[in-house]
């Protein structure tokens, strides 16, 4: 199952996608993808729920705007220098290892 939200921009509500493609409306179950969504076991919930509630869910038509998966999250993990000639443009060395920082809300 993959998280998704689907709607109008700024307006969108929660969804999951189905290992068969399908998409699913979980809006009933929950309002938004959020830091107490994942605080309060909401994936394992969401995952029983669709296993005894699935056939009884609102498709989400293929032709539905899907939106970013997470609303707004109060930070962001980023890869940095992920490619040579972005750290050729930076003028550093391309990095042995990948180098994350985090990004937080204030910021996004």
């Amino acid at each position: 199952m993959k998280l998704i939200r689907f709607g109008e921009p700024g307006k969108e509500k929660p969804g999951v996608k189905l290992h068969n493609g399908k998409r699913i409306d979980v809006s009933s179950f929950c309002k938004d993808y959020s830091e107490q969504f994942f605080d309060g076991g909401g994936l394992a919930k969401l995952s029983s729920l669709l296993m005894h509630n699935f056939e009884s869910s609102r498709e989400i038509a293929k032709s539905e705007r899907l939106g970013p998966p997470i609303g707004r999250p109060s930070k962001v993990i980023c890869v940095g220098l992920s490619y040579v000639k972005h750290a050729e443009e930076t003028g550093q060395n391309y990095p042995i290892s990948q180098l994350f920082f985090l990004k937080p809300h204030q910021q996004l």
